[in-house]
């Protein structure tokens, strides 16, 4: 019985898992940052400057330098989930303007869509608004919709290649179904979503360490198709079946060793993966902007 009451705490008591975790955020942006030209770099910095929690980065980054910075940044569509500055906008009333955003919303439904069993799309918009970001950034000349824009972008294409971030609707991406971990005495019984979302690492990881696990990790993954949020997503959705363990544990699904190896190893590829597309997504918004003349 103490296993099956172990797994009925965990659903009953374990909040639902976000995203790729800070490691994953910080580990996607020090690698889009390595692809870009110093122009491109000038306009994320420049851009992040401009963002009332620039200060708060800077001072998190440790050294104040702009890879790290926005490494930082990237990370903020999840920190706004506990800030009282800003809104969820399906149950509660609008906060305050800020910083010239075009809203305060959180957007919860950003980081993800859902699909049923025969692929018929329900709730989410990851895909959709990394467009309506990429469009946006491509054109505006307000400061504060860029500022605000930006860490969005780099937070939803790093999301849109976590797999369960495109999951399936009946167990909410992942969120409510539990695996057990025999290589955590700690924590047996996890959600998978939130065992996928710490593959990337500690979400301490900062300086030296995370810049170090950038250059292993490109290094160990060739480049491949750039592509867009449409590829991006399919990709992930093409993982899907490989994500849930299939050995039988006590009462769930359980880790094995090889599962572990190959959970890592994708998650691996996949945070490279959308490292190096969001730099070159973020070049060709620097190009852009140049030739519509948009300063």
């Amino acid at each position: 019985m103490r296993p099956f009451f172990i797994l009925l705490l965990c659903l009953i008591f374990s909040p639902l898992a976000q995203a790729w975790n800070a490691a994953g955020h910080r580990l996607t942006a020090i690698i889009a940052w390595q692809g870009m030209s110093p122009a491109a770099r000038e306009f994320v910095a420049s851009a992040l400057e401009q963002h009332p929690d620039h200060a708060r980065w800077h001072e998190k980054s440790g050294t104040g330098e702009a890879a790290l910075i926005f490494a930082e940044a990237s990370t903020w569509p999840d920190s706004i989930r506990r800030d009282p500055r800003f809104y969820d906008e399906r149950r509660e009333s609008p906060t305050p303007d800020l910083a010239g955003f075009p809203d305060t919303a959180r957007h919860l439904d950003w980081h993800y869509a859902d699909f049923d069993r025969d692929g018929q799309r329900g709730r989410g918009q990851i895909d959709r608004q990394i467009g309506e970001l990429t469009k946006i950034l491509r054109s505006t000349a307000k400061p504060g919709e860029i500022a605000w824009a930006l860490p969005w972008l780099a937070h939803l294409v790093a999301d849109i290649h976590q797999p369960l971030h495109v999951g399936f609707s009946e167990d909410r991406g992942g969120n409510t179904q539990l695996i057990e971990n025999p290589f955590d005495a700690k924590q047996p019984f996890v959600k998978l979503h939130a065992y996928w979302d710490d593959l990337p690492g500690p979400s301490s990881l900062r300086g030296k360490k995370l810049r170090k696990q950038a250059g292993i990790l490109l290094e160990e993954h060739r480049p491949g198709a750039q592509g867009d949020a449409a590829l991006w997503l399919r990709e992930s959705r093409d993982l899907l079946n490989d994500v849930y363990p299939k050995a039988a544990g006590s009462v769930t699904p359980i880790i094995d060793l090889p599962y572990r190896e190959q959970a890592k190893a994708r998650a691996d590829r996949r945070i490279t993966e959308a490292g190096r597309r969001l730099g070159q997504l973020l070049e060709s918004i620097q190009r852009s902007r140049v030739s519509r003349g948009t300063r």
